[in-house]
């Protein structure tokens, strides 16, 4: 029989979901299916912590993205003006059904297709830049200059305007305490800057992705103002962040695994295999988006009143030895279909094969440039960003 009360949770160091948070997820996961913690604003939420329930509860149509179904006073997680709220990870069908038919019209198979020759020109172009100095930090100088490059060539945005985003995304997905100033100026200036850019496209389109979404139609529905605004939003954020923490994740993740980096180097042909590993491993969301009960709803024997937060822990699913055996072992030849890392279900990432894309040709190209590529630091001595949405590292010092 369902039960309203949840099992007693383990204590849990903040900073330690920073720095290790598989070991507390882990801990969470065996003492329990669901438990009630605190949200990252201080507000109660439910946190999901077994694969088979979290897979659920990421397809349950009662567990709503739409944070109208929150309960007033409860945790909403990022606060965005409208012209960024409308978007695809707050959305419910039939508005989540419209936009994203709408959008996969104009962000083709063709399209991320034809970005594997630029996305093969980025890296080798970066990777000529840092080859004299013998070190680098790889976060600074390749994962995070490659996917925003990438992105602003989907986009359409001039190299001259590219310099700001970065920052802004940071700004947004991982605010500074101490600097507050800096994520409301980015509330302010991303919904400016690209009404600037949807002008530009609509005078003068182009082959891009955002001319495309302009003139994109169904019958006669098409994308509004805010809707366009809050998707380009959505794809620089999700788009740079996710994959640059992808790239950087899994560097290190094989930089600390020799064995697992020289059946790479000795094959290949696996990496398209071990980016999915290596997603399972150590992805760039700890947890997935969150949702809201439209009603009472049981998950994992205990129930969650309506209106109340759900967070489902991706870190602790992707570890969990009830679908992947012996999980905490980096396997680049493990079949790791089902992780969890670009979504399930309806939410499932559009941009899903252009971050696989991106991740496999960052890490080849960087394997094939620097066959004595190692860390410059004890891993120890790596620091992570201060964030529980996020899981990425401030820096990768790097020699070769």
């Amino acid at each position: 029989m369902p039960t309203t009360t949840p099992a007693q949770p383990p204590a849990v160091d903040p900073a330690a979901l920073v720095t290790d948070p598989y070991a507390v997820y882990g801990r969470l996961r065996e003492a329990g299916p669901v438990h009630r913690v605190t949200g990252t604003d201080g507000l109660p939420a439910w946190l999901v912590t077994r694969y088979d329930d979290v897979r659920r509860a990421m397809s349950d149509p009662r567990l709503s993205l739409d944070k109208r179904n929150a309960t007033p006073g409860g945790y909403r997680g990022l606060t965005l003006p409208p012209a960024l709220d409308a978007n695809l990870l707050n959305m419910d069908p039939p508005d989540h059904t419209r936009i994203r038919r709408l959008v996969t019209h104009a962000f083709t198979p063709r399209r991320v297709a034809a970005l594997r020759e630029p996305v093969r020109r980025t890296a080798e172009s970066l990777l000529d830049a840092i080859a004299p100095h013998g070190h680098a930090d790889l976060i600074a100088s390749y994962a995070a200059p490659l996917p925003i490059t990438v992105i602003c060539e989907l986009l359409g945005v001039a190299p001259q305007d590219r310099e700001d985003f970065g920052s802004w995304t940071d700004a947004l997905v991982a605010p500074d305490p101490a600097r507050p100033d800096l994520a409301r100026d980015a509330v302010r200036s991303v919904p400016a800057f690209f009404t600037r850019l949807l002008a530009a496209k609509r005078a003068a389109p182009a082959d891009d992705l955002l001319s495309a979404l302009i003139a994109v139609r169904d019958d006669e529905d098409r994308l509004t103002e805010d809707e366009l605004t809050s998707l380009a939003f959505l794809i620089l954020v999700a788009g740079h962040e996710n994959t640059v923490h992808l790239i950087g994740n899994a560097t290190l993740a094989l930089l600390s695994h020799p064995a697992q980096l020289a059946a790479l180097r000795a094959d290949p042909g696996r990496l398209g295999g071990a980016v999915e590993e290596l997603a399972r491993y150590d992805g760039p969301a700890p947890l997935a988006i969150r949702r809201f009960a439209t009603e009472d709803i049981t998950i994992g024997g205990v129930t969650v009143p309506a209106g109340e937060t759900v967070l489902l822990s991706l870190a602790a699913a992707h570890r969990d030895p009830r679908r992947f055996t012996d999980p905490d072992r980096l396997d680049v030849g493990r079949d790791a279909t089902g992780h969890l890392a670009l979504g399930h279900g309806i939410h499932y990432c559009l941009g899903a094969p252009l971050a696989r894309l991106e991740t496999e040709i960052a890490l080849a190209a960087l394997l094939d440039r620097f066959p004595g590529l190692t860390l410059a630091v004890r891993p120890d001595e790596l620091r992570w960003r201060p964030s529980m949405r996020t899981r990425g590292l401030r820096a990768l010092p790097v020699r070769f």
